[in-house]
């Protein structure tokens, strides 16, 4: 049987990528699927430091991991890798991690750096490029966009969804990153709003604050993901909970 291959990108930076992914390492593990992350550019991180792939450790459990590239400063990979003098990765680079992984493992969750064209080396190729390279060596991979919840967040799924059909990637589905305990109107209707604007389904709702604490992070995995990705959440429950009646017109 084939491994999945699953690329996890954003709309942006700081959407909760990084928690998603976790979520759904820790469904997968508890389905006792054999699981690995490939982190294929860790920036703003120093040597001997915990970076992403270590935190999808803490809050999922016990899993493979892999990391190609390290980068100190803040920054897109490509501009972390030139500012630093290391070596910029490239998709073939990380296609062929992804096949070796995949060759052991039940899924295989590759977490990209920011949004889907972030820039990792200087042809300016990005992890759209991997998954597609990745798709040149007879694997199939797939990419869930992360999105954020709030006003603004519609034209930038839209965005990314289009360059990735572009590209000739569909987006499997868009996974909103952090639910506010308290959400207001934009992010009520943007739960409709969403898979519309990416043409994806919506595939789950993980609450604000869902990566504080590996205890109970697989039961929270559960409940915020849809059958899709692993769990039990049922996106049209949830939508038709939080809409908004229409304004009362004079």
């Amino acid at each position: 049987m084939t491994a999945e291959v699953l690329f996890v990108t954003g709309t942006n930076t700081d959407v909760g990528k990084t928690v998603a992914t976790a979520a759904i390492a820790a469904a997968a593990l508890a389905a006792g699927r054999r699981v690995a992350v490939l982190k294929p550019g860790q920036t703003g991180v120093a040597p001997g430091e915990p970076g992403d792939a270590a935190e999808v450790v803490r809050l999922a459990g016990p899993l493979t991991t892999r990391e190609l590239a390290r980068y100190p400063e803040p920054l897109a990979p490509d501009t972390a890798a030139r500012r630093c003098g290391l070596p910029a990765v490239g998709p073939e680079q990380v296609a062929e991690a992804v096949a070796e992984l995949a060759a052991a493992h039940d899924l295989v969750l590759v977490e990209g750096a920011g949004g889907l064209l972030v820039r990792y080396d200087e042809q300016g190729r990005t992890l759209a490029d991997m998954a597609r390279a990745s798709a040149g060596l007879g694997l199939k991979p797939e990419v869930l966009v992360v999105a954020a919840a709030a006003l603004g967040t519609l034209n930038i799924a839209t965005l990314t969804a289009e360059a990735l059909r572009a590209r000739g990637l569909a987006p499997l589905g868009v996974l909103v990153g952090s639910w506010p305990r308290e959400p207001g109107l934009a992010e009520r209707c943007n739960l409709a709003d969403l898979p519309v604007a990416a043409g994806a389904p919506l595939l789950g709702v993980l609450p604000e604050g869902a990566g504080r604490e590996a205890a109970g992070f697989a039961g929270v995995a559960h409940a915020a993901l849809a059958p899709r990705l692993g769990g039990h959440w049922d996106a049209d429950a949830f939508t038709a909970a939080h809409q908004v009646p229409p304004p009362l017109l004079p």
